[in-house]
């Protein structure tokens, strides 16, 4: 097997070090690396932060590439005296045709998804949103639309109802180590056979998206079923997290995320959203078909803690919503 062809890499946080990590110890030939720069942290934004990729790639002696615009000269002339026959891309960004298009092997991407379902920028926390029993991951060579490039391998995971996002991205990261591997051999031994997205679905409506996730479309809705909101709970957990406003009897506000629950199937006469609680050890919050039953909360500036470190320090849930 060919092992000499020149690999460049981009991706930028945690979930692409592992496949990086899989290609180099493969004995793969990395000869550069692109990710984001620096991001800037602590108080006053004074210490810059090198991504989790950047971090792997400097402990393992390759060059690191760290633009801030993906069509700047210098760095396209940088790219190219690389001379790279393939290059790779986990997690992170949206490749101009100029950069994506320079390498005589093509670019391949790693998602984690079973394309063509879930394009976009969070298939994993999507998947498990809309109560999926499985998921998995996608190498496909890039063009021009995002994420609709033809399909090199697949594989499937399974997800239990238990597991939240983080369950699934390790899992994934994992996995799409493997998958990212395997894809290489293929090219560099000229055995591929990528196959178009559109043999894959009849009506692009049965497409499920995974758009990014913002403020808006991470709050909870208790008008929803206890499994929707179940769902939707791990699917956002750790990261960044299903949140809800906390309103207290005397009018109050306070943001209040969730993070881990149980769904408890009841009937009941209560409102969607009034807080059920014993003061002591439990929080439930009603739905029209039951209760989430909480497991880990956190208000707005506090840590992250159970019901019962959060009703030793906060008596005031009698007669409280959640909305």
């Amino acid at each position: 097997m060919n092992k000499d062809i020149r690999i460049v890499y981009m991706g930028t946080p945690e979930f692409a070090v592992e496949s990086l990590k899989t290609l180099v110890e493969g004995g793969y030939n990395v000869v550069g690396v692109v990710t984001m720069p620096d991001k800037p942290v602590g108080r006053h934004g004074s210490v810059l932060q090198p991504s989790p990729v950047k971090q792997y790639a400097e402990s393992a002696g390759l060059p690191v590439l760290q633009p801030e615009k993906l069509k700047d000269e210098y760095f396209l002339a940088q790219l190219k005296s690389l001379e790279a026959d393939l290059q790779i891309v986990v997690a992170f960004r949206m490749l101009p045709e100029v950069v994506w298009d320079m390498p005589r092997l093509g670019t391949f991407n790693l998602h984690a998804s079973l394309l063509p379902q879930y394009r976009g920028a969070a298939p994993i926390n999507w998947a498990v949103i809309n109560g999926d029993t499985e998921t998995g991951a996608t190498t496909f060579f890039l063009t021009r639309e995002i994420d609709t490039g033809k399909i090199i391998l697949q594989e499937h995971l399974p997800i239990a109802d238990t597991d939240d996002a983080g369950i699934v991205h390790d899992a994934l990261m994992q996995m799409g180590a493997g998958l990212v591997l395997q894809t290489v051999d293929l090219i560099a031994t000229g055995q591929v056979n990528a196959i178009s997205q559109e043999q894959f679905y009849s009506n692009i409506s049965d497409l499920r998206p995974a758009p990014k996730l913002f403020k808006d479309n991470t709050r909870i809705d208790w008008k929803h079923p206890v499994k929707q909101i179940y769902d939707f709970v791990r699917g956002l957990s750790p990261y960044p997290a299903a949140w809800a406003e906390l309103v207290l009897s005397d009018g109050s506000r306070q943001q209040l995320k969730i993070f881990q629950s149980e769904k408890r199937l009841a009937e009941h006469n209560l409102p969607s959203g009034t807080v059920v609680t014993d003061n002591k050890t439990n929080i439930d919050i009603a739905t029209p078909d039951g209760y989430l039953h909480i497991l880990s909360l956190q208000l707005a500036g506090k840590k992250r803690m159970t019901p019962t470190d959060f009703l030793n320090g906060f008596k005031q849930l009698e007669g409280a919503l959640v909305e």
